[in-house]
């Protein structure tokens, strides 16, 4: 590509300039918006099946400009500590009534499927297959997708992919992805996933895998860009939500996030264009309130904890497709990982688990016994050390993990203390802790949100009971709180 005087890259010839001025009847284009460049356009719409894509297209071959990446906010504004000291052990003096916890539905152990035997007839084989999460899928592949090629390596290739893949008859191939992420009940980060999949399964390159998305995500409806950084595409989803760690874009007052590049190095600068494709205007949300319905991989496990002596045992099972669905999100905002369930099998298997030990015991030791259960069942260490970055944990994975930091215990304590007791709860963060406060009434340190005065219960500090916070933490007023939602 050229560069002009001032280093500003020629995204198109001089000769492609004039033309188009003339196509336009010499209307200056940085002054249109999209609305009036689509108007403009007299082409027929005959290799479209969609009049937006022949507007868009020219659009894509005009309308670009230099973005500078923006640096990602941190999720603590100083390390969390390295190490945490213990609170002196003593019993507490029991308030509160007595407690029976109550499983909603019993567990319902899934039979063994019939073996029946057919005679087999052969079915033509599709495009591509893969494996997704223990469940596989297959599709076919548009010929005018398969065809389509990001070349030559520049705004024009990117005009070409998207001619190429919009005059495809991709209609069903669309609806078929829509159908399997309704029917898996895939929220827009399991969608994001299951596109991107199929996109490396139609291309090797990266280049053309990212165009693939890019134009999928738009048929979809969700607001994407693809970028230009020297000869390579940039993906670009738009979040109301920061997610942190992630090189991210401003158009406007949208900000686009490069999912690519989560916990990566800065894409630097690239080109794009202003304008979303028309009608696709939905943001990536990455909350998590319905788990995805994925095939079933139960493995059991146990954690145990000591206290006063006494050895516990908490068996349990979980569903290793959803761990590893898990492991792949980017570091979204703290209300998604609290407010996420924990899978329904994991759920009843660790209460049953806790049900024996907690049964009969007044309210207040009973929450103690589940918050020393989360102090004490898991090694303390920091995300950096355990995973190379800052992660935090839904609280399905904390149970999955031996290890884990202040706010994975507060995200799992958090949603354990909710649905055995239905107590209030609020994530409390500082600057380099986390830790939670229970609207419950007990004495000890006490924090006042509102009208309202809650208990600080702190989930790392080994055996501390309600009431008690670390002492470097009683006179410093928290951050920011994380409402938990009960339902």
């Amino acid at each position: 590509m050229q560069h002009n005087k001032v280093g500003e890259v020629k995204l198109f010839s001089l000769f492609g300039h004039f033309s188009l001025l003339l196509a336009l009847g010499f209307i200056t284009l940085s002054a249109q918006s999209f609305e009036d460049f689509k108007s403009s356009q007299s082409k027929s719409f005959q290799t479209y099946k969609d009049e937006r894509d022949n507007a868009f297209n020219n659009y894509l071959k005009q309308h670009w400009k230099v973005y500078s990446v923006q640096e990602s906010n941190p999720l603590y504004e100083k390390p969390k500590p390295k190490k945490i000291i213990s609170a002196k052990t003593k019993p507490t003096k029991p308030v509160g009534p007595k407690i029976t916890i109550k499983i909603k539905k019993p567990i319902q152990i899934e039979p063994e499927p019939t073996v029946i035997k057919r005679t087999v007839v052969a079915i033509k084989q599709k495009d591509i297959n893969f494996d997704f999460y223990g469940t596989n899928l297959e599709f076919d592949i548009p010929s005018g997708i398969k065809k389509a090629n990001f070349y030559p390596q520049n705004q024009k290739g990117i005009a070409n992919f998207f001619s190429s893949a919009a005059s495809s008859v991709y209609e069903d191939f669309i609806l078929k992805i829509q159908k399997i992420s309704k029917i898996m009940k895939l929220n827009d980060w399991g969608t994001y996933l299951l596109v991107v999949k199929i996109s490396n399964m139609v291309y090797s390159d990266p280049d053309n895998s990212r165009l693939l998305s890019w134009f999928i995500f738009n048929k979809m409806g969700y607001a994407v860009k693809i970028g230009l950084a020297e000869t390579h595409v940039i993906l670009m989803h738009y979040s109301k939500k920061i997610i942190y760690s992630t090189p991210n874009y401003n158009f406007g007052k949208k900000k686009y996030y490069v999912i690519d590049n989560y916990a990566k190095e800065n894409t630097g600068r690239l080109f794009s264009y202003q304008q979303d494709y028309p009608g696709s205007t939905k943001p990536l949300d990455l909350s998590l309130e319905t788990l995805p319905d994925l095939k079933t991989k139960m493995i059991n496990k146990t954690l145990e904890f000591e206290q006063f002596g006494d050895v516990y045992s908490v068996p349990f099972q979980y569903n290793k497709n959803l761990i590893d669905f898990m492991a792949t999100y980017p570091q979204a905002d703290y209300e998604t990982f609290f407010n996420a369930p924990i899978d329904d099998r994991t759920y009843k298997t660790i209460v049953l688990s806790l049900k024996k030990y907690i049964d009969g015991k007044k309210a207040s030791d009973a929450i103690n016994f589940v918050l020393n259960f989360v102090q004490k069942a898991f090694k303390y260490e920091r995300d950096n050390q355990q995973f190379g970055r800052e992660k935090v944990m839904f609280a399905q994975e904390t149970l999955y993990f031996d290890k884990s930091d202040c706010e994975d215990r507060a995200v799992l304590f958090s949603y354990l203390v909710k649905e055995l007791f239905g107590v209030g709860v609020l994530g409390v963060k500082y600057k380099d802790h986390m830790t939670t406060a229970l609207y419950v009434p007990m004495e000890g340190d006490k924090i006042k949100v509102g009208s309202k005065f809650f208990v600080l219960a702190d989930p790392t500090y080994i055996n501390a009971t309600v009431g008690m916070s670390m002492p470097k933490y009683r006179s410093i007023k928290p951050q920011s709180y994380i409402v938990v939602k009960i339902d």
